[in-house]
């Protein structure tokens, strides 16, 4: 990819990733931990297709026996991000669990810098101090008024940020040495699937919610991931995860315009400096090349 083919292509991904929301509040049966399981299941078979007709069988077998550390690093991040997302928008609102993974650019930079030597460019750290600023202004607002319940579940998405803050660094890290890890989002959708599979055993899911759930995990999850993984090998970790702060915006537009959770007016104060960090990060970027 070139590098405006990998932006265009991660907003791709944050869009097919904020479907997320709005597909769950029409779950009709499944729990947390079950719609977690079968949106994992989906998404481990997918990807198993998707893989072969890339990779061939033999070659993505080879890579998950020999893929070393950073793979099964990254595959264990996947596998929390795909369970702690889930389990948390099932306990608390769309726009809680979003506000709270906007963190990830933050975190991002702090561990790129610290592990890889990464120097920001000065675009790029304004742009993430402008929509940290942005972030904590809608986080501050949220909090205050969530029950405790909310509160257990912003709890629970804070392992999203973390674990794609160490996910982005080890993509970036491994797409200098030239390693593979396409595969570690299979091995992040298999290890979801083993944890939730206990916890989701009364298997209350309806046909519907199974139908939805097969959506998530194909289209939500099985192709986006793949992209992302595709296009954080071009992106900086700080700018890749800047720009997968867009799907903060579209899944609290999507909920707004489809579910009825509407945001009130702090969060869309902090969106639209969301917004503006990233659209000022990515025409200087272009700019000066």
């Amino acid at each position: 990819m070139t590098h405006g083919q990998a932006v265009a292509a991660m907003i791709v991904v944050t869009l097919m990733w904020s479907m997320a929301g709005i597909v769950t509040r029409r779950l009709q049966g499944a729990g947390s931990f079950e719609a977690t399981f079968w949106r994992s299941a989906f998404n481990a078979v997918a990807l198993t297709c998707l893989l072969a007709r890339l990779r061939g069988g033999a070659a993505l077998a080879s890579t998950l026996r020999r893929g070393g550390t950073a793979l099964w690093l990254s595959g264990v991040c996947w596998a929390v991000m795909f369970t702690a997302f889930m389990v948390a928008i099932t306990m608390t609102t769309v726009a809680h669990v979003l506000v709270t993974m906007a963190t990830a650019p933050l975190l991002t930079a702090v561990l790129a810098r610290a592990a890889l030597g990464h120097r920001l460019p000065r675009r790029t750290f304004v742009a993430a101090l402008v929509a940290g600023i942005g972030i904590a202004w809608m986080y501050v607002h949220e909090v205050g008024g969530a029950t405790p319940r909310q509160l257990a579940g912003m709890a629970v998405a804070t392992g999203v940020p973390v674990a794609a803050a160490i996910n982005w660094t080890v993509i970036q890290k491994s797409g200098r040495t030239g390693g593979d890890l396409l595969p570690a989002v299979l091995i992040g959708a298999v290890l979801s699937c083993a944890v939730t599979a206990w916890p989701s055993r009364s298997l209350s899911a309806t046909g519907h919610d199974l139908a939805l759930l097969a959506l998530l995990g194909v289209f939500q999850l099985a192709i986006p991931c793949l992209l992302a993984v595709a296009a954080a090998r071009v992106l900086s970790a700080p700018e890749a995860a800047l720009l997968a702060l867009l799907e903060v915006i579209f899944g609290v537009m999507w909920t707004w315009l489809a579910a009825a959770e509407v945001p009130p007016q702090h969060v869309l104060v902090g969106a639209t400096l969301v917004i503006g960090a990233l659209a000022a990060n990515e025409a200087l970027a272009l700019r000066r090349r």
